[in-house]
């Protein structure tokens, strides 16, 4: 049983680490959220944490998917991971610009390089399994709406 989901367990534990680690690195300067001013249609922040959790989950799933499709589409899969790896090392930085070096432009700037980034990985992924590529529409909404978080706080601070 192990070897049939190994794969899986991995990419998503691959994900959670990288949205853990860069939450442990930031958890000191995150009070900053309740103490900056916000743009209207702000969730609580409890819900972000509950949130990425499961953004994670769905991108590790559908990479595990790639990863497991890469022998009939090799070039595809191997490019789509590649977009994979760079939107995680994006993704991964943007908490640490946003929270512990609060530049908040800059983070702005980041974000739609990783919008871009995730847009493509879909384009990819979608080349060798549409599921993976649907899995990941969430993400790129979440970021969007994140987006639209970081320029108003940009703006209004």
């Amino acid at each position: 049983m192990w070897k049939k989901y190994r794969g899986f367990i991995i990419s998503i534990a691959i994900a959670l680490a990288v949205g853990g680690l860069s939450a442990l690195l930031t958890r000191e300067n995150m009070r900053l959220f309740s103490e900056v001013n916000k743009p209207l249609f702000t969730p609580p922040a409890f819900l972000f944490p509950v949130v990425w959790t499961i953004l994670y989950i769905l991108m590790g799933f559908s990479s595990a998917v790639i990863f497991e499709h890469r022998r009939f589409k090799k070039r595809e899969a191997e490019t789509g991971l590649i977009l994979y790896g760079i939107n995680l090392i994006l993704n991964f930085f943007w908490s640490i610009i946003f929270f512990n070096m609060r530049a908040y432009s800059f983070a702005f700037a980041w974000l739609l390089i990783l919008w871009s980034v995730i847009l493509a990985m879909i384009a990819q992924f979608y080349k060798v399994n549409k599921l993976s590529a649907y899995l990941q529409i969430p993400y790129l909404i979440w970021v969007t709406y994140a987006g639209y978080l970081t320029l108003g706080i940009s703006v209004l601070n």
